[in-house]
């Protein structure tokens, strides 16, 4: 199993996250996202919209890809190992998948690299925004439990760590979130995590 990936692409790392924490090893390839490379013929091969993270793996001489981070989390979540990434109750899973939204639709696609380099100088006061906008409201959403939802990580946290990073990025202090800054500080702490985070990327600080 192979992803193609890009160290510090936040989509990416919600798939390391989730691999991570089922305790599945892939090959990570690295797809250099600021030379340009997910445009290139060979990886719009893999995703036509040039994009990562993009899983791909063998089945009978047949390759197989998925492209679209929550789509490959949930196909994690339906073929690979326990622990789950969900929640056991039905409402709790779908308040996990709702805080991974917020943040997927929410925020994340309006300050990626694509969205900065279209709006110039523009590009960062507007990802910045929308950071503050959607963490705001994932703060009022979150109660007082060990993580996001529950006593456990979840798919919502697979995507909260990379976007608190990225408010970090964009100037913002985690520290006005302190419910989101908690369960940050709690993950940091966890192996998986670990693994996951950019800094330990075969191509980090590329």
């Amino acid at each position: 199993m192979i992803l193609y990936s890009y160290w510090r692409s936040s989509a990416s790392w919600r798939v390391r996250i989730a691999l991570a924490l089922k305790g599945i090893d892939v090959a990570v390839v690295p797809v250099h996202l600021r030379h340009s490379e997910q445009l290139g013929a060979a990886h719009t091969a893999r995703n036509p919209l040039g994009q990562v993270p993009v899983l791909e793996w063998e089945v009978g001489g047949e390759t197989r890809r998925l492209t679209q981070s929550l789509a490959i989390i949930q196909y994690l979540e339906r073929t690979g190992p326990a622990p789950s990434v969900l929640p056991t109750s039905a409402f709790e899973a779908a308040k996990a998948w709702q805080m991974a939204e917020l943040i997927n639709a929410g925020i994340q696609p309006l300050q990626n690299l694509s969205v900065m380099r279209h709006l110039g100088g523009l590009g960062r006061p507007f990802g910045k925004h929308w950071i503050q906008n959607g963490l705001d409201a994932l703060e009022a959403m979150t109660g007082d439990s060990d993580f996001l939802v529950g006593s456990r990580p979840s798919v919502a946290e697979c995507c909260l760590i990379p976007q608190l990073y990225n408010a970090r990025r964009f100037g913002l202090d985690p520290g006005c979130w302190p419910a989101l800054n908690r369960i940050d500080a709690r993950c940091a702490s966890l192996d998986a995590f670990q693994q996951a985070h950019p800094d330990n990327q075969p191509d980090a600080g590329t």
